[in-house]
């Protein structure tokens, strides 16, 4: 039999010190996902009560009946879903395809480049600029806008490029020339195949920037039928808040009405935005941490 290896008071204590640490810490991060479940499904007089805590009171799913009634949020979906895929199958191509080549020193000019791109990180042309070139280049209410603005973040590139100094050996590079194995078909067939922990961190980064786009569609989208998912739960949410400015006696209970709607929307809306990204984040997280670590990490 293997013997264990008697652990000293301080492990223990340092081991019981951790996990409340880490269990203060993973409350903290849960609990406001939890509260605003509960809250999405329980009445809005208990929420507004205070009542609403560990568990949902009057469960009701009105909220959600109203919203998924709206016929927009389908459109809404699916303008997401096409940005999301689309702008992040673009992004990440441009990522990496930039960020191969800044990663070997013999590459002319690469100082340059580099200079030129954290340039672009600290300073912009500001927002008046930008939407006049995106008029001048009639990108203006058509859905290339959401796709090319912010096709390449420097940021992600700077981490692709790490990642390709710390993974891809020149060692590597010679063997496969050697073997006759040109420079597209060893990017192509040696270089993503050991990039996926990389493809997995660019895929959630852009991903999620993309699914939650909301100010380049509020200042470049105004045709209904390209807005995404974001604008189309703010528009039903303002809809279902609008408070009537002149009401009578026998308007109080379309009034009340609406007030209770816009209490269980309110709380709905963050659920309905969130958990598709939240369902495809377990999928990928061991790439994404090991993406980061490799990326930041270097012999």
């Amino acid at each position: 039999m293997k013997k264990r290896i008697k652990r000293s008071k301080n492990d223990l204590l340092f081991d019981i010190f951790s996990y409340l640490v880490m269990g203060v810490l993973s409350v903290i991060v849960i609990y406001p996902l939890y509260f605003v479940l509960i809250a999405s499904i329980s009445s809005p007089e208990a929420v507004n009560a205070g009542n609403v805590i560990l568990y949902p009171i009057g469960v009701t799913l009105d909220g959600y009946r109203k919203l998924f009634e709206d016929s927009r949020i389908w459109m809404g979906y699916r303008n997401t879903i096409f940005y999301a895929v689309a702008g992040t199958t673009l992004d990440v191509c441009l990522t990496l395809l930039t960020a191969y080549p800044l990663a070997f020193d013999k590459l002319p000019g690469r100082k340059i480049f580099m200079g030129l791109f954290l340039f672009t990180m600290f300073f912009s042309g500001g927002l008046i600029p930008t939407f006049l070139l995106v008029k001048g280049l009639h990108l203006y209410d058509t859905p290339f806008v959401l796709i090319l603005l912010g096709a390449l973040n420097v940021y992600n590139m700077i981490i692709a490029k790490s990642f390709f100094e710390g993974t891809i050996s020149k060692d590597l590079m010679d063997a496969a020339e050697i073997d006759g194995c040109g420079k597209f078909r060893f990017f192509i067939s040696i270089v993503l195949p050991l990039s996926k922990a990389l493809l997995g961190v660019l895929v959630v980064y852009y991903g999620v920037a993309h699914w939650n786009q909301y100010f380049n569609a509020l200042i470049y989208i105004s045709k209904e039928a390209l807005r995404p998912l974001q604008m189309v739960l703010r528009e039903i949410l303002i809809q279902n808040s609008a408070t009537m400015q002149v009401f009578d006696e026998s308007m109080m209970e379309e009034l009340l009405r609406r007030e209770r709607y816009a209490e269980l929307i309110k709380y709905g809306v963050i659920v309905v935005a969130s958990v598709p990204v939240l369902c495809v984040y377990p999928f990928i997280q061991k790439y994404f941490t090991k993406g980061v670590m490799l990326g930041a990490v270097k012999e």
